[in-house]
């Protein structure tokens, strides 16, 4: 039996993006992240399908992405909205709108700020796993070398609006500035995460310029510190 669309949340757990993103003292963030964004998938009233890195197959992230598409696709669904768990802006609005395209058999895209995208939706038929796992994942061309891939297939395709995702301290200081766009819980978290990074880099400043200072008038052997 055909299937309609499936959403297909491909997100790491707290645990393993406290690992792979460099914002220190995440954990708290990426908890609440993960919640809000099935919380989120829930209003549409979509079917969904969370592939963490336990159930995630492949040595690479193409690999892994590329399998757990194909993987919703032999359940029978005819679209798959791909998401992950780092776009707090996200909404059902934005998924219901992908949804609604993909009704009119076209490949929607929801660009990232860094050139990658927080959202990809796509028909079955236009899904080939030896492409896919041949385009240029995780880099700032992402978005532009699928749009290329749609364009020789003769497929038509849709952008939804550009939002921001989070991979550093930088894109947390960028998306304090999208008013209204977050929740409040997720604000105050990142308003605290930024608090905390900055007193440990300060403080890491100053045990540096404090150490340099003491090794302008050492006249023995240079001190080595030992992090």
């Amino acid at each position: 039996m055909k299937k309609n669309t499936a959403v297909l949340i491909f997100a790491n757990s707290s645990e393993k993006e406290l690992i792979e993103k460099s914002i220190p003292s995440s954990f708290q963030l990426f908890e609440k992240l993960n919640t809000l964004v099935q919380e989120t998938v829930r209003k549409t009233g979509l079917p969904y399908f969370l592939m963490t890195e336990n159930e995630q197959i492949g040595s690479s992230f193409g690999e892994r992405f590329t399998n757990a598409i194909q993987q919703i696709f032999d359940k029978g669904y005819e679209n798959i909205i791909s998401i992950g768990n780092d776009t707090p802006q996200l909404s059902a609005a934005h998924l219901q709108k992908a949804n609604h395209l993909l009704s009119e058999n076209k490949i929607v895209l929801g660009p990232s700020r860094d050139g990658g995208f927080y959202l990809m939706g796509i028909h079955r038929s236009l899904f080939k796993k030896e492409q896919f796992l041949k385009l240029s994942w995780q880099t700032r061309g992402l978005v532009k070398c699928v749009e290329r891939l749609i364009y020789r297939s003769g497929a038509s395709s849709c952008r939804l609006e550009t939002l921001q995702d989070i991979d550093t301290s930088e894109d947390l200081r960028s998306i304090l500035h999208v008013f209204g766009a977050i929740s409040s819980e997720i604000r105050t978290i990142i308003v605290h995460l930024l608090k905390s990074n900055f007193l440990f880099f300060k403080k890491e400043e100053n045990l540096k310029k404090t150490t340099y200072a003491h090794c302008f008038y050492n006249k023995g052997s240079p001190i080595i510190l030992h992090y």
